[in-house]
């Protein structure tokens, strides 16, 4: 079965990680890929509804947990250990339609948004939503496409893909890819965030109902002798 906890990499003595170690030469090549996760929209606990996000090597790299008892107004994404990284929060009563606040961290009372997410209502429009930032140094974005069937894009100022919402074949709509490019002023955990209001505003019924959270652990086992079992890999 495929790791859903990071991996620790032992030291060397000297205190260089044992897998840094010859390494050193590939890390201009990997700070100039893309970020990807597979995201599924299922919380692994028990009577809970969210996200359970994975890396490329399976390891889990974010996670949603929300109670059905919950309001639903308010989602916390969380890192593996549990800490909040984004809250997203429904604003009530904004006559600008649908709109969810983006928190950096837990919110609360003292802290204002980063972001606000709204609906574009405008018939015949390419755009799903608009993110504009809360303070007056941040960028705007544009997110055009379909999140229902998880094809959408988001576009900074200048009309530069900056993260993508793709479908992953085969598994229906409860499973897609998050895909973050580098250098991009929307750094993984935003782009999440981003996705989780997303899923708030455009999100449906899971197409997968009859999946759970014993199906998805069978197919994964069932895949592991496989060098890219077909759910994680990419």
């Amino acid at each position: 079965m495929a790791k859903v906890h990071p991996n620790v990499v032992p030291a060397a003595p000297g205190g260089v990680p044992v897998a840094a170690v010859g390494e050193l030469g590939k890390e201009a090549t990997a700070a100039a890929a893309a970020t990807t996760l597979t995201v599924w929209r299922k919380s692994l606990l028990f009577n809970c509804k969210g996200f359970t996000v994975f890396d490329t090597k399976g390891n889990l790299a974010y996670r949603v947990d929300s109670y059905d008892s919950e309001s639903g107004d308010e989602v916390v994404l969380m890192d593996p250990a549990g800490r909040p990284a984004f809250t997203v929060r429904r604003k009530r009563f904004s006559l600008q339609g649908e709109m969810w606040l983006v928190f950096a961290g837990e919110a609360d009372q003292a802290r204002r948004p980063s972001y606000a997410v709204s609906r574009r209502s405008g018939r015949g429009s390419k755009s799903l939503a608009r993110i504009t930032p809360c303070a007056a140094a941040g960028a705007a974005y544009e997110v055009e496409g379909s999140y229902a069937r998880r094809c959408c894009v988001v576009y900074d100022g200048e009309r530069r893909a900056v993260a993508e919402v793709r479908p992953k074949e085969a598994v229906g709509t409860d499973v897609f890819r998050l895909v973050v490019q580098p250098g991009a002023a929307v750094g993984v955990s935003l782009a999440m965030a981003f996705v989780v209001a997303l899923d708030q505003m455009f999100g449906r019924p899971s197409l997968l109902r009859s999946w759970s959270s014993r199906s998805f652990v069978s197919l994964v086992q069932s895949s592991q002798s496989m060098s890219s079992p077909p759910f994680l890999g990419l």
